[in-house]
């Protein structure tokens, strides 16, 4: 299960999301010396505010990670997200082109649902 996230591209972003988490504390701190030297409430303000940046971005990775592992793995396949259910209309009127258009496109949509509904046996 937790395999996914051992992968060579998970373990790249694991070691960069903890680099930068531990980098806002640094930034934290170092705003914070900033401050008591003198630097205003802007150095306050952002003493405060990167270890808050730091743990909003592990944040929104976990639920990544969490997605993840949510995911079903049969949706990397091609063609697993394309919904091919509506029959389209045909419109007749007006145009001569643009209805024979039309009834090129409803041609190639029953011949993917025909290769879908094979496949799926």
């Amino acid at each position: 299960m937790y395999r996914r996230l051992l992968s060579p591209g998970w373990l790249l972003m694991h070691l960069v999301v903890v680099a930068l988490f531990v980098m806002t504390f640094f930034l934290g701190y170092w705003q914070l010396t900033k401050a008591e030297a003198g630097g205003g409430a802007v150095n306050w303000s952002y003493a405060l505010q990167w270890p808050l940046y730091g743990f909003m971005g592990l944040g929104f990775y976990l639920k990544m990670a969490k997605d993840e592992l949510a995911r079903d793995p049969a949706d990397d396949e091609p063609g697993a997200s394309l919904v091919l259910y509506q029959r389209p209309r045909i419109d007749t009127t007006g145009d001569p082109e643009l209805a024979a258009y039309n009834a090129y496109l409803a041609e190639l949509n029953e011949k993917a649902l025909r290769a879908r509904s094979h496949s799926d046996r």
